[in-house]
């Protein structure tokens, strides 16, 4: 079964969420404290956490290094900051998804599904990776390899990549990006899709302020390159 690490530390609505998550069919561990959570975290292996935050004991973000630091777990921050640069933090470190409260557990729910399945990993694709100058995406496996070397994504880098390396030369939006990485177009949430690309970019580019195989197409969108190996 599907474990979720919750952290949170309003009591009231850990116990609604926590709630709602189960009814839907998931495994629920709690933490009201943000070294409590990354304790937890440490020692369950949750298949994706719901991070708040405003924590105890530890801030959320330095939660949030930590466990990208660790590895590539699917990862949602929940929070009342609502100032832009506080999500593009987020995101920057290595966010999937980003939730403002008030909200509406269902909706916490519908993501942990989206965010849940972008993580899967495909079973028999008709292609099965994508090759371009030293780049080689496995679409089956979900690994990149750049010149022969691994390169961790998260769930979302790794559909945003697979996006557009599959029609290398398209100009994708911001809103077809953010379609193709959340599961969902989120209104107002287009230049999230800029944090995910930076990322991207300091991952498999040789110089991301010169970015070779992801290109800004200004006012529009982005571009995988259009020529393939």
């Amino acid at each position: 079964m599907t474990t979720v690490l919750l952290i949170e530390d309003e009591l009231e609505l850990s116990r609604v969420l926590k709630s709602y998550l189960e009814k839907a069919g998931y495994t629920v561990l709690a933490a009201a404290r943000g070294d409590t959570g990354l304790a937890l975290f440490n020692q369950q292996k949750p298949d994706l956490v719901v991070l708040d935050l405003n924590l105890p004991g530890m801030d959320g973000l330095d939660v949030a290094r930590e466990i990208r630091r660790k590895g590539n777990c699917p990862l949602m921050m929940v929070t009342a900051r609502v100032e832009e640069t506080d999500r593009l933090i987020g995101l920057e470190l290595g966010a999937d998804d980003y939730v403002i409260k008030p909200y509406s557990p269902r909706e916490v729910v519908a993501r942990v599904r989206a965010v849940l399945r972008r993580s899967a990993c495909s079973s028999g694709p008709a292609v099965q990776s994508l090759k371009a100058d030293g780049l080689e995406i496995n679409l089956e496996s979900h690994e990149v390899r750049r010149n022969g070397e691994r390169v961790d994504l998260t769930p979302t880098e790794f559909n945003l990549l697979t996006t557009m390396a599959a029609e290398p030369g398209r100009v994708f939006s911001r809103l077809q990006l953010l379609e193709a990485g959340q599961g969902v177009a989120y209104e107002g949430y287009e230049r999230s899709i800029d944090a995910h690309i930076k990322n991207l970019r300091a991952k498999i580019e040789t110089d991301p302020k010169k970015p070779h195989y992801i290109q800004t197409v200004f006012g529009v969108g982005y571009r995988f390159l259009s020529r393939q190996a």
